[in-house]
């Protein structure tokens, strides 16, 4: 029994070693099978130095309590007197509990690691090949293959190799393994061997000799006939060529089987050729010639990619571009054919017609897939990861690969380093992304070799972290460190990511580093071509304009630069955003916010860069007053401001103004201010930003869009009335007056690009003639028309009238009298319908509400409407749709006037509001999504119905927002112009090259409302 002070004293010393657990670990250390060592410091201090001495010990006594009869001394001995054993052996123990498994199960297996001759340092192919050479069966390769697996983790782990050594010994060891697993599966079956030859190819991480610990080995399968299998020699006919492919392929198949299978020994990693050509769907198998013949005619830009370096995780390949592949396993002289054909293809990608769309949708980070719990702790796929390196170097090797043949490399930091040399990327840049790189990949390393899964996410528990932590060398604070580490890299990962693209450009232009080699012009203008520029001329005079010289302005420009050209790029249309980008900085450049705003308030630059490139209305309406950027760099600045304090700036600025010009041009100023307000935040809503992700609720941006335009629109309204009774009557206008916003200004839904349509209502004051007040209302009117239309930089605001008693042939505004006679005694079904969207919106408020009162009875008649008025509904819109619809368009992709658009579900809800408003308080409302909601709660109409009408009635206005962000003037049907359609498309959130998928999405949302609108508007 160990005395309570000695005891205390191995206490202290295990926990000063590093050992979580002490009591645990003395027990251990008590345990038979370590009786002839217990006392030997070296020991101790050996497990102290492992990532997890814990794990190393409890490894350690399994491995020797498996040891057979008379074996034991023999590994304590060599454990206590070779260190090179010591240290290879104690830290894979304290690294990989799935390889202590290995170990207790086959407990002679650490006899592998005691040589230490130089080719055991550094093995290749050839010797991995020797290890599994008497593997004849799954399971025995299995064996042969974690022996050869301990070896290096060994080396890893003692720092024998570095991170790029390992993965290249890692997939060395992968070709090896494919090597004995068609050996084994021709041995079983010697008759399809006979006929076939059978080529495979490593692609990914396996073809570019950077493996992981544990990942899918992708492959391809070339075949064909064997030599001499058919009329004498030749490669035989079509009959024997079909035979030698189903012998290749049941060879093929029964290769990825001994590899993926799972076994008394487990399993070695799956086998996945799903990169072959048409995927899952496509044969297993194929000729050389099958092949090219799919490659030139079908294959898309990610396939071309794939031959280079092709994915890791089959079904993650848009999160890469992927660069090479290489011949491992089977006939060497089909598989140099093979490569020795694709190689020319590969390096013409960037030259094929849709290569720009495929790479702006793969540039796009797609993390949406990933578990929300995952984001902060994914490796591989989040921000700041392995996948964005890898990315950024390949497309860079893709675009200037076609070129330059130096960039014709298998690994990410060959190729990375060769980018460096030949220019296409900074030095400096290229070093920080060496070194972010390496820490990423060892730490991914190292977090599977613990259990040999795969997996990219960095754990959660404590001891994992600080086993990993320790494991990396960080020893002091090893899970804190480890944060400290991991954050820093990804954080360069993430700036560097478009820096890494853009740069160069600069460089080229401006000339920035004396003795940098730079991008030729050639090669910067195929490098915005790759990345979208249509001009990259052009552009590259921009970038000169903007970043040249030696100024303080320069100096931000180039800092801001590379950013912003990666968010032009992301768009539409980035030559539009870098020339307004240039136009909004020549016009700031010299205040001395501007560019400090951008630089200090991160999400201004970026908010900028998508409002500059999203379409013209935006851009237009900056450009007329630039220093609206600042509403930009403002946490609340993209908020919709209210009613009521719009309405109070214009009216203030109205009563300073000397002239009623003056005054209504300030108000239009305050228009065109809080229109670039409300289209930035509806722009920056839509398409998101790194920080913050798009609108998931598009009714929702459609209503605030909606209520800020015509809460703006009011304001003006009220602001030029006001200017107009001052210039002709002074403070009191001889008559009351009330302007009466109907159609969608009344209802708050008012577009960009939407007239205001109105009625006027007056009240004569007391002892006014009534030929007097009329005088003097139809003297406002046409004056408030004519300040709020006079040609200036502010776009005009007209104001519609012709929803008025007897429409353009009624008088242009009456008394509140005389309406009230001409709805008594005239009034259509249609103009009761009119009126459901009517609400005061400037003027009086008293006769504003008086005018509310004497039409609810109308359009909210009791009983609800009659049988005839109901068919007069129904036979109006039918005449609608058979006259009003221009020539020539398309009845599906009309928002307006098309099938299942705004009018068809705004006639059906308005014809729900006139049958049973009178009874239900909650229709009556002149808004048409409330009023929808609030027929569903009333039972008027099922969920599903509801769902679908208020789907495509928030989708059809989001296209006519969209067409007016996009080209600046108001439209009903999308652009016919591939840009702009694009540029339509990416407000909607379709990405680049999906524009077919919005059409058909538009077409199916709006037929299925139309099918509810026959059913409820004329069947109901």
């Amino acid at each position: 029994m160990t005395v309570p002070g000695r005891r205390s004293s191995t206490f202290i010393r295990l926990l000063r070693s590093g050992f979580t657990d002490p009591s645990a670990a003395a027990r251990l250390l008590d345990s038979d099978a370590l009786a002839a060592v217990r006392a030997d410091p070296v020991l101790l201090d050996a497990l102290g130095a492992t990532a997890d001495p814990d794990l190393a010990l409890r490894g350690l006594v399994r491995l020797a309590e498996a040891q057979p009869d008379g074996k034991l001394p023999g590994l304590l001995d060599t454990l206590v007197s070779a260190k090179p054993l010591r240290d290879r052996l104690l830290g894979v123990l304290g690294a990989s509990e799935a390889l202590a498994d290995h170990l207790a199960r086959h407990p002679l297996d650490w006899l592998g690691l005691v040589t230490y001759e130089a080719a055991d340092l550094h093995p290749g192919l050839p010797e991995f090949e020797r290890c599994l050479a008497d593997a004849h069966d799954p399971v025995a390769l299995r064996v042969s293959y974690r022996r050869c697996l301990m070896s290096i983790a060994a080396r890893d782990v003692c720092g024998t190799i570095d991170v790029a050594q390992t993965a290249a010994e890692l997939a060395d060891l992968a070709t090896a393994t494919l090597r004995a697993a068609l050996r084994i599966a021709s041995a079983a079956a010697p008759e399809d061997a006979a006929i076939c030859r059978l080529a495979v190819i490593a692609m990914g991480k396996c073809g570019g000799n950077e493996l992981n610990y544990v990942s899918d080995v992708d492959v391809i399968f070339v075949g064909d006939a064997a030599a001499g299998s058919a009329n004498g020699g030749s490669a035989g006919d079509g009959a024997d060529e079909a035979k030698a492919l189903q012998a290749a392929t049941r060879l093929a198949s029964h290769l990825m089987r001994i590899c993926s299978e799972t076994t008394v020994e487990g399993t070695i990693w799956p086998v996945d050729a799903n990169l072959r050509p048409e995927g899952r769907n496509g044969p297993l198998v194929r000729t050389l010639a099958s092949h090219l013949a799919y490659y030139q005619r079908w294959a898309k830009t990610w396939e071309f990619q794939a031959l280079l370096k092709a994915r890791a995780w089959a079904k993650t390949w848009e999160f890469q571009a992927l660069l090479k592949a290489r011949a491992v396993a089977g006939d060497a002289s089909l598989g140099s054919e093979y490569i020795d054909a694709i190689s020319p293809l590969v390096w013409q990608a960037a030259e094929r017609e849709n290569f720009v769309a495929d790479v702006q949708k793969m540039r796009r980070r797609v993390v949406d897939n990933i578990p929300a719990a995952h984001v902060d702790r994914e490796l591989k796929l989040g921000p700041g990861g392995l996948r964005d390196v890898e990315f950024a170097v390949q497309l860079l090797q893709l675009v200037h690969g076609r070129s330059d043949a130096t960039l014709h490399s298998g690994t990410t930091l060959d190729a990375l380093h060769a980018l460096a040399a030949g220019g296409y990327v900074g030095r400096a840049d290229a070093a920080q992304l060496h070194d972010a790189y390496r820490f990423l990949r060892t730490m991914e390393h190292r977090i599977q070799l613990y259990r040999l899964r795969r997996t990219h996410l960095v754990p959660e528990d404590e001891n994992d972290l600080r086993r990993l932590g320790r494991s990396m060398g960080l020893r002091t604070e090893p899970v804190a460190e480890l944060h400290k580490a991991w954050r820093r890299h990804a954080s360069v990962v993430r700036r560097l990511h478009e820096k890494l693209f853009y740069r160069p450009l600069l460089d080229a232009v401006a000339q920035l580093t004396p003795g940098e080699t730079r991008l030729s012009p050639r090669a910067a203008g195929q490098r915005l071509e790759a990345l979208g520029y249509a001009d990259p001329a052009s552009a590259l005079r921009h970038l000169e304009a903007l970043a040249s010289g030696v100024t303080r302005k320069a100096a931000i420009q180039r800092t801001l630069l590379p950013v912003m050209l990666g968010w032009f790029a992301d768009s539409a249309d980035p030559d539009a955003g870098l020339l307004n980008f240039r136009k909004v900085s020549d016009a700031l450049g010299k205040t001395p916010w501007y560019l400090r705003l951008l630089r200090d308030e991160g999400a201004a630059a970026e908010n900028l860069a998508r409002v500059l490139s999203a379409g013209r209305l935006a851009p237009d309406l900056l450009m007329r007053a630039p220093e609206a950027v600042a509403l930009l760099g403002d946490p609340e600045g993209l908020q919709p401001r209210t009613h009521e304090a719009l309405q109070q700036e214009v009216l203030a600025a109205v009563g300073r103004a000397e002239n009623p010009e003056t005054a209504v041009a300030a108000a239009r100023g305050v228009r065109r201010r809080e229109l670039f307000r409300t289209a930035a935040a509806d722009i920056i809503g839509s398409y998101g930003t790194e920080d913050s992700p798009a609108e998931e609720d598009h009714g929702a941006l459609v209503d605030r869009v909606g209520g800020a335009v015509s809460d703006l629109t009011a304001a003006t309204i009220a602001g030029a009335l006001r200017a107009a009774v001052q210039s002709h009557y002074g403070d009191t206008l001889p008559t009351r007056f009330a302007v009466i916003g109907v159609g969608r200004f009344g209802g708050h839904e008012l577009g960009y690009g939407s007239d205001a349509d109105v009625l006027f209502v007056h009240e004569p004051r007391e002892g006014v003639d009534e030929q007097e007040a009329a005088k003097a209302a139809q003297t406002v009117i046409a004056e408030m028309r004519r300040l709020l239309q006079l040609p200036t930089a502010d776009p005009p605001l007209l104001i519609d009238a012709d929803l008025r008693p007897e429409g353009r042939s009624g008088p242009l505004v009456r008394t509140l009298a005389s309406y009230a006679a001409y709805y008594r005694r005239w009034s259509l079904t249609w103009e009761s319908q009119a009126l459901l969207r009517a609400e005061p919106v400037a003027g009086e408020e008293e006769l504003g509400r008086r005018f509310i009162e004497l039409i609810d009875p109308l359009r909210y008649p009791a009983e609800g409407l009659g049988e005839d008025a109901v068919r007069e509904i129904r036979r109006l819109k039918a005449r609608m749709e058979s006259e009003r619809l221009p020539r020539g368009a398309d009845p599906t992709l009309h928002t307006k006037l098309g099938r299942g658009g705004l009018s068809d579900v705004e006639w059906t809800v308005q014809l729900m509001q006139m049958r049973h408003a009178w009874a239900e308080p909650g229709l009556r409302t002149t808004r048409t999504r409330e009023a929808l909601a609030a027929a569903h709660a009333a039972g008027l109409i099922p969920t599903d119905e509801a769902q679908i009408l208020d789907e495509a009635w928030v989708l059809a206005t989001r296209v006519r927002n969209a067409v007016m962000l996009v080209r600046g003037r108001a439209g009903d049907t999308f652009p016919s112009e591939a840009r702009e359609l694009a540029a339509v498309g990416r407000y909607l959130g379709y990405a680049e090259g999906t524009v077919g998928e919005l059409l058909d999405d538009y077409r199916r949302i709006t037929r299925r409302a139309r099918a509810v609108v026959e059913e409820l508007f004329y069947g109901g």
